[in-house]
């Protein structure tokens, strides 16, 4: 049997990742950049509702099993998880109103919700990781934006479980204050059943009206 030739490069399958590790926060540490910090927001895309950003210290020595992107986990692992972050790492929740995000625009309140989750921290980050392509302005130590962060950084993933869960739980109670929206359902994205509501009843003091359906209603009526 003729034996195969060596590749001369690595094979793809090697460059995949089996989802996010602590390598980036481990270097960082490495450069005496103690304690590392992760930042992420739930929430860019709704028509209605804030966006909710999250920073968390892990502790190295007590890392919880099961940190992925909150996208890939279902809602009882993000549920689970939650808590368990909650009992063992330094956490921080903030978030930006839908009139913050009108008057500022979903960029610059996604990212000032992330800076103001970083200084609600009870323990100073010496470094930030933030997920996206984003450093956070005004942050009180250095920070490094990381695209796909929450899917290469546990600490990222950790922060997007955190603000995933918030922000959903805080459109559970929207929904009880707005009933005719279906908020629990949709958590505010613009699903048929959310358009179809505002049609009907027009929008409400959580909707974003500087996006694009609202504001496109809106202008339609000046």
């Amino acid at each position: 049997m003729k034996r195969r030739t060596p590749p001369d490069s690595p094979s793809l399958f090697d460059a995949l990742s089996l989802g996010p590790d602590f390598s980036i926060e481990t270097m960082a540490i490495r450069d005496g950049l103690f304690p590392v910090a992760g930042t992420d927001e739930a929430g860019r895309g709704p028509l209605a509702g804030p966006v909710v950003a999250a920073a968390v210290i892990l502790d190295p020595d007590d890392i919880p099993a099961g940190l992925n992107d909150s996208k890939k986990l279902s809602m009882a692992q993000r549920e689970a998880l939650f808590e368990i972050i909650l009992e063992s790492a330094t956490v921080s929740i903030a978030s930006s109103s839908a009139r913050h995000i009108d008057e500022r625009d979903i960029r610059k309140a996604s990212l000032d919700a992330m800076r103001r989750a970083v200084a609600g921290l009870t323990l100073v980050p010496r470094h930030v990781l933030a997920d996206g392509r984003d450093v956070p302005p005004g942050l009180i130590c250095s920070g490094k934006a990381v695209v796909k962060g929450d899917a290469r950084s546990l600490s990222i993933a950790a922060a997007s479980i955190l603000a995933k869960v918030t922000r959903d739980r805080m459109m559970v109670r929207a929904g009880l204050l707005y009933p005719d929206y279906g908020f629990a359902g949709h958590a505010g994205y613009g699903t048929a059943q959310h358009r179809t509501a505002i049609a009907i009843h027009g929008p409400c003091p959580l909707h974003r009206m500087s996006f694009r359906p609202l504001r496109k209603d809106e202008e339609s009526e000046t």
